[in-house]
């Protein structure tokens, strides 16, 4: 049995999971729950991984997996499934090469690697190096066209997004409030940050890291590539 709180953090880490390809930071997830301090999502975290509703993932920072849910939320959400997702030792090379595993059986779809994304200092503009790399099928929406990008920087590691990682990135040219996306700036530069609308005709871009600062722009001076529907992490 859930406390309202464990089932609040519970259904919002599944949300996002599923919106955004990788789960939420601690920060996050405190201001969701309007709790005044990250220990007590640390307690909360605690509890799920002991009744068995998520586990926290090696190698990444603040970063957990849900892996069932209560009665209450399958029902809300039919066929739900784990979509972390974890590549081999060199995934990335080719869409003939094994690709991508998830925690469930998938088809897997090859998906152009188009070039670099800055998560940090900015850098030129999408390469545009096509080569293939292998995304689970689940993770695609059907009829959309899809890209990777290999990302280079730290600016977004509290959202569980780390230098050398590949982003799967749905393409179009809007996007809600608050989600990742591949922005692309005065036409030159290309950056993976979160959307903040500001009103006025201003955006800002967040970084998800509290050594970048929050860069207020020009609505008009920002093209938005696509949004972040998935995370590849190789070892």
């Amino acid at each position: 049995m859930l406390t309202r709180k464990q089932l609040e953090l519970l259904r919002f880490i599944h949300q996002r999971t599923q919106r955004d390809g990788v789960s939420p930071s601690f920060d996050e997830m405190k201001e969701a729950l309007d709790l005044r301090s990250k220990s007590g999502i640390h307690r909360l975290i605690t509890a799920l991984e002991e009744r068995g509703f998520i586990r926290r993932l090696a190698h990444r920072a603040r970063a957990v997996e849900v892996i069932r849910l209560p009665d209450a939320m399958e029902t809300e959400r039919p066929g739900f499934s784990p979509r972390v997702i974890a590549g081999g030792a060199r995934a990335r090379e080719s869409a003939a090469s094994p690709g991508p595993r998830m925690d469930v059986e998938t088809e897997s779809v090859a998906v152009p690697l188009v070039g670099r994304i800055a998560a940090g200092a900015p850098i030129e503009a999408l390469e545009h190096r096509e080569r293939g790399v292998g995304v689970p099928s689940g993770m695609l929406s059907p009829g959309a066209e899809h890209f990777a990008l290999e990302v280079k920087g730290d600016s977004m590691i509290d959202a569980g997004i780390f230098d050398g990682d590949l982003v799967v990135i749905r393409s179009q040219d809007v996007a809600d409030d608050g989600d990742i996306v591949v922005a692309l700036i005065d036409d030159g530069e290309a950056t993976l940050k979160r959307l903040r609308r500001q009103g006025r005709g201003r955006v800002a871009l967040e970084a998800a890291n509290p050594r970048y600062e929050t860069r207020i722009l020009a609505a008009d001076k920002v093209k938005i590539q696509g949004r972040l529907v998935g995370l590849i992490r190789t070892y």
